[in-house]
């Protein structure tokens, strides 16, 4: 049965129970992919040389520039991605390990082509109270080669002034925004794809055992070797940074340049491309959150989303005040009767209360006509029937009914002939 507990007792109405289920629901979830996603690690526009900075020194323009070519461009801030198979563009500090580098690169010979661009700026966060400057703008300060040692030994790099500033490559021209600090490279492995007017090597690739032909396409001299194993992928060397990081990103012909690189370094379309940002400080280790919304995992935990809705929408329309549970046996005299008539009908034994409620009946009747009840059954029912003769001549016999009564055998005959005993009892005994 029903409590007595009304909706006026509910501080919230059933509209505003499910805004505040949806809302709280809606900022779980979104919460949890933030996780997941990385959001909550904190942003890579520190100023930093790699493809989350914004400054000059970064990439950020580059990638944006690949992915509005169409190539498909990961930021990546998991060590696993070091290992996948596409075009890996590293972008280490000058602070970097050279052994780590090379045990990255070594691993991914067979795996895929590698694309490393090496620092220069010496880079400081803009002035803060430049009204103009943004957040993650730095200030160049000066430039300084990398020292990574155990890293290709053989190649030696350096910052130089060139005095023109023009470069030459992937039968593209332009020219650097700082020529009076330009960082080339040198190497007895080293097939140039981008050159200065003056000869030095601002970009190139290492000459091995590989069969390259969309870097031997674009070099500027053939490689000294010329291996034909097809199984190992290349190692692509940018000098300058300039020549495609945000500061000289602002030429059309290094935004051409640096999207003529990343095609022949990957050497085919369709590949990804992925940039690092482990090297950079920029990792994060998976966790449980980020795989459950990684496919395929991402289908289980839609499965699961689905699932909990429809939980929540049956608790929801539950809402409203509590249902007191019905007690399997009841208390009081009505209980005790209601209990005791179930029994008989479960049983199928209603016709054995015919008799005694005929008895029951003639017996309160004959009281309270103050009749005697001496004598033996038929004589007590015949006297009420002479009763009934003189009082209400028009209603059928006590005797009759009784008789009717105790030769029911359908609950429906029994209720019927019941009412008449009723009936004819209030009838007598007015």
């Amino acid at each position: 049965m029903s409590g007595d507990a009304s909706a006026a007792d509910n501080p919230f109405s059933v509209r505003t129970a499910l805004l505040l289920v949806v809302f709280g629901g809606i900022v779980f979830v979104a919460l949890l992919w933030m996780i997941g996603a990385g959001l909550a690690s904190g942003p890579t526009n520190d100023g930093g040389s790699h493809v989350g900075g914004r400054g000059l020194n970064g990439y950020a323009a580059m990638a944006d520039y690949l992915e509005r070519r169409g190539l498909s461009i990961r930021r990546s801030r998991s060590e696993g991605a070091l290992d996948d198979a596409g075009l890996l563009v590293l972008t280490p500090p000058a602070h970097a390990d050279g052994e780590e580098i090379e045990r990255i690169v070594s691993r991914r010979r067979y795996a895929g082509p590698t694309l490393i661009v090496t620092p220069k700026w010496l880079a400081a966060p803009a002035n803060p109270r430049d009204p103009e400057a943004e957040k993650g703008w730095v200030t160049l300060a000066g430039a300084m080669p990398p020292r990574w040692q155990g890293f290709l030994d053989d190649v030696t790099v350096a910052v130089e002034p060139m005095r023109d500033g023009r470069w030459r490559g992937a039968g593209l021209a332009g020219r650097v925004p700082q020529p009076k600090l330009v960082l080339s490279g040198m190497g007895p492995r080293l097939v140039p794809l981008v050159a200065g007017t003056d000869g030095r090597i601002l970009a190139g690739y290492i000459d091995d055992a590989g069969f390259y032909p969309e870097l031997d396409a674009m070099a500027l001299q053939s490689p000294y070797n010329g291996g034909q194993d097809e199984r190992i992928h290349p190692i692509v060397l940018v000098f300058e940074p300039d020549l495609i990081d945000n500061y000289g990103m602002s030429s059309i012909e290094n935004a051409r340049l640096a999207e003529a690189l990343v095609r022949a370094a990957a050497g085919e379309d369709g590949v990804e491309v992925v940039f690092d940002q482990t090297l950079n400080g920029h990792g994060r280790s998976a966790n449980l959150l980020t795989l459950a919304f990684t496919p395929p995992f991402l289908a289980a935990t839609i499965c699961l989303l689905l699932a909990a809705i429809a939980v929540g929408w049956r608790a929801f329309m539950r809402f409203g005040p509590p249902r007191i549970p019905e007690r399997a046996i009841g208390f009081g005299k009505r209980a005790l009767v209601g209990n005791a008539a179930g029994l008989l009908a479960r049983a199928k034994r209603a016709h054995l209360v015919a008799d005694p409620y005929a008895a029951r009946v003639r017996d309160r009747i004959a009281r309270a006509l103050a009749l005697s009840r001496g004598g033996s059954d038929k004589d007590v029912e015949a006297a009420i029937d002479r009763v009934g003769e003189r009082r209400a001549p028009e209603n059928e016999a006590f005797s009759t009914i009784a008789r009717r009564l105790r030769a029911a055998r359908r609950p429906h005959d029994m209720v019927r002939a019941a009412r008449d005993l009723h009936a004819l009892e209030r009838t007598l005994t007015r």
